[in-house]
C-alpha cells in the first residue's frame, strides 16, 4: 500500500494507507465485493473486527440465483458436491420449485462458514488485502474520498479510499456513522437457533407448524442437528442476543413435547423478525450492501444470497468508476436497481412470517393461501420470488423478455467447436457481447469496447434457448442489457435523425461513437436502471425518451447500450 498525508477531520496529519475502496466486513457480502473489485482492477482493503472466523453459521445454503452468481465466477467447484432441493416452501406451504424453469429451493446444507471460507480464499488469491482484527472506530468523508480509523492489535491505524462500502451486517457501524436512516418495523418476536449435540431429533427440513409454534430441524453432521424454535407469544424484548441452551430446550419441549435432556449445544443464538431497509443505498462516497442495508426474518437463505447479489451488482460498477470509464453518478444505478429488490425481499419474508409464525388468528389466511397454492401460476410466481430468478432491472426499452433479466445458464459451442457455457463466459467479470448467428455487423459495432467487453461468437442448441435472440449484450453481473431479434443490421434500417430529444439524445457516427449529448450524459442519465419490471413494476423511463425506441434491437441501440453501461472509450 502507498502512504500519503491526510488530515482527519478531528485529528492531526498522520501516515495513512491509501486504496481505491475500503470494504468494512468480511462476511459473504464483503468478501464477494472484494473479489468483484479485484476482477475489475480496483485496489481494495477489507477491514474485519474478528481476528478469525468464528466457524458459526446462521445460514445453511443459498438461493438458485446466488448459485448461478457463484457459477458466473467459477466458484461452484470450490464448494464440492452441492445438493439442490427441488422441494421448498413459502410460509410453510410446501411445493415443487421446479415448476419454474431453472428454479429450485437452493443449495441446501452449506454452512455460512464454508461460504465465507470459499470467498475469502478466492478474494485473497485475486489480491484483496483482508485485515482481520481491525475494528472500525471512526469514519470521515470529504469531496475526494473517505478515511477510517481502525482499532487494531498494533494500535490505531488509518486507511483512506476513494469509496467505502459497509458490509458489516444488521448492526452496521458504517450505517450509523455515515448517517443513513433505517426505517421499518421493530421486532415483535424472538426466535432461537441451536446446533444440538447428543440428541436424536426427527428431521423437519422445511419446518413444522404445531399448536403453539413452529420448529425446524436438520442434521448438520453426525451427532449434530440444527434446530430453529419459534414459540408463539415470545416477545422480542430488549435483551442481547445471547441465550442459554436450557432456554432453547425448554421452548422446544413446550412446542413439540420432545425432551432434549442430556443434550448440549455447540452454538446457541437468537434472532427476531425486525424488518428494516435504508432509504438510500448510497450517501456520497459511502455505500451499503447486504444486511447493512436491509434486515428481515430469515427465510430460504435469501439474506446471504441478496447480499452476494448486491455485491455483484455494485462491484463492476464501482471498479469502472475507479478506472475512470464511467462517472461517479453512474453509482446511483446501484441504488436504483438493488433498493427495489431489497424492498421485495422484505415484503416476501414478512408475508412468510405472517403465514408460518402467526398464531390461531392467522388460520384463515393460511387456508386461503393454501387454496391459492393449488394454482400453477401462483407456484411459479412464488418460486421466482424466493429463488431470485425473477429479478428484472429496467435497462431501457425493448420487448425482448431477456432484457433486464439474468442470462440463463445454458451450454454453448464456440465458432471453433469448443464447448462452453453462458456462465463460463462471465468468469472474468467483463461485459459480454454474445453473437449467436455469426453476425459481423454486431461484432464490428463493439470493436471500440474491446478493452472492457468480450465479443463471443457461439451457438446454442437452438435459438429458442434465448427466446429467439440472435445477439445479446450482457453486463458483468449477468443481466442482459440489449437483445437483437433477427439480423441486427437489417433491424437498423430506420436510422434516427442526427439529434433526438430526450435524456439520451445523440447519433451514431461511422466509427461506432455517439455524437451529441449522449456521449457525455448517457452513463448518468437516460434509461438508467430503475425498479424491476414485471407485474409489480412501474416504468421509470418513457420509451419515447430513448433515441432508438422504434428500433431497440438494432445496431444503433446496441451502441447506445455500450456507451451507457461501459463508457465512451478513447479512439485514436
Amino acid at each position: 500500500m502507498k502512504s500519503s498525508q491526510f488530515r482527519f477531520r478531528e485529528g492531526s496529519a498522520v501516515d495513512t494507507d491509501v486504496t481505491d475502496v475500503i470494504v468494512v466486513g468480511a462476511g459473504p457480502t464483503g468478501l464477494m465485493l472484494a473479489g468483484e473489485l479485484r476482477l475489475g482492477g480496483a485496489r481494495v482493503v477489507v477491514v474485519e473486527k474478528l481476528a478469525r472466523p468464528t466457524g458459526q453459521s446462521r445460514g445453511l445454503g443459498f438461493t438458485a440465483r446466488a448459485m448461478e452468481v457463484f457459477d458466473q465466477r467459477g466458484l461452484l467447484p470450490r464448494f464440492g458436491a452441492l445438493e439442490k432441493s427441488p422441494m421448498g416452501h413459502f410460509g410453510g406451504v410446501q411445493f415443487d420449485y421446479t415448476v419454474l424453469e431453472d428454479a429450485h429451493f437452493g443449495a441446501r446444507g452449506v454452512p455460512q462458514s464454508q461460504t465465507e471460507a470459499v470467498l475469502e480464499e478466492w478474494a485473497g488469491e485475486l489480491g484483496a488485502d483482508i485485515r482481520r482484527g481491525w475494528e472500525l472506530a471512526k469514519l470521515a468523508e470529504d469531496g475526494d474520498g473517505v478515511e477510517i480509523v481502525a482499532v487494531t492489535p498494533e494500535g490505531e491505524q488509518r486507511v483512506r479510499g476513494a469509496y467505502l462500502v459497509g458490509c458489516d451486517g444488521g448492526q452496521s457501524v458504517v450505517r450509523k456513522a455515515a448517517g443513513f436512516d433505517f426505517p421499518g418495523l421493530a421486532a415483535t418476536r424472538r426466535m432461537y437457533l441451536a446446533d444440538v449435540t447428543g440428541c436424536e431429533i426427527r428431521p423437519r427440513f422445511l419446518g413444522e407448524r404445531l399448536d403453539n409454534g413452529m420448529v425446524m430441524a436438520a442434521p448438520l453432521a453426525p451427532g449434530v442437528d440444527r434446530i430453529i424454535v419459534c414459540e408463539d407469544g415470545t416477545p422480542a424484548g430488549d435483551r442481547p442476543e445471547e441465550v442459554e441452551f436450557d432456554e432453547v430446550a425448554a421452548a422446544w419441549e413446550r412446542i413439540t413435547g420432545e425432551s432434549l435432556a442430556g443434550g448440549g449445544a455447540d452454538w446457541v443464538s437468537s434472532f427476531t423478525d425486525a424488518t428494516r431497509q435504508v432509504s438510500a443505498y448510497r450517501r456520497g462516497r459511502v455505500l451499503l450492501a447486504g444486511d447493512a442495508a436491509h434486515v428481515h426474518l430469515p427465510a430460504g437463505g435469501q439474506g446471504l444470497s441478496t447480499g452476494v447479489q448486491d455485491a455483484v451488482n455494485l462491484g463492476w460498477k464501482l471498479a469502472a468508476v475507479i478506472r475512470g470509464e464511467l462517472p461517479d453518478a453512474f453509482l446511483d444505478s446501484y441504488h436504483d436497481e438493488r433498493h427495489p429488490v431489497g424492498a421485495r425481499l422484505l415484503m416476501n419474508t414478512r408475508a412468510q412470517g405472517m403465514i408460518f409464525l402467526g398464531g390461531a388468528e392467522a388460520d384463515p389466511v393460511r387456508k386461503v393461501f393454501g387454496e391459492l397454492m393449488e394454482l400453477e401460476d401462483v407456484r411459479r410466481r412464488l418460486a421466482g420470488v424466493v429463488s431470485h430468478l425473477d429479478i428484472t432491472y429496467d435497462l431501457g426499452p425493448g420487448t425482448h423478455p431477456l432484457v433486464g433479466r439474468r442470462l440463463p445458464p445454458r451450454p454453448l459451442r464456440l465458432s471453433d467447436g469448443t464447448p462452453t457455457t453462458t456462465t463460463a463466459l462471465l468468469h472474468p467479470a467483463r461485459g459480454v457481447l454474445l453473437d449467436l448467428t455469426d453476425d459481423a455487423t454486431v461484432r464490428e459495432a463493439a470493436a471500440t469496447w474491446a478493452d472492457r467487453v468480450t465479443v463471443v461468437t457461439a451457438g446454442p442448441e437452438h435459438l429458442g434457448v434465448f427466446a429467439g435472440a440472435t445477439a445479446l449484450l450482457v453486463r458483468p453481473d449477468g443481466h442482459v442489457a440489449w437483445a437483437a431479434v433477427g439480423e441486427a443490421a437489417e433491424a437498423s434500417t430506420r436510422r434516427p435523425p442526427a439529434t433526438v430529444g430526450g435524456p439520451a439524445s445523440g447519433s451514431v457516427t461511422a466509427d461506432g461513437r455517439v455524437s451529441g449529448p449522449v456521449a457525455a450524459d448517457t452513463p448518468a442519465s437516460g434509461p438508467v436502471p430503475g425498479t424491476p419490471r414485471g407485474a409489480d413494476a412501474e416504468a421509470t423511463t418513457s420509451e419515447a425518451d430513448w433515441p432508438f425506441a422504434d428500433d431497440p434491437t438494432g445496431i444503433e441501440a446496441l451502441v447506445i447500450a455500450l456507451h451507457q453501461w461501459f463508457g465512451t472509450p478513447e479512439v485514436a
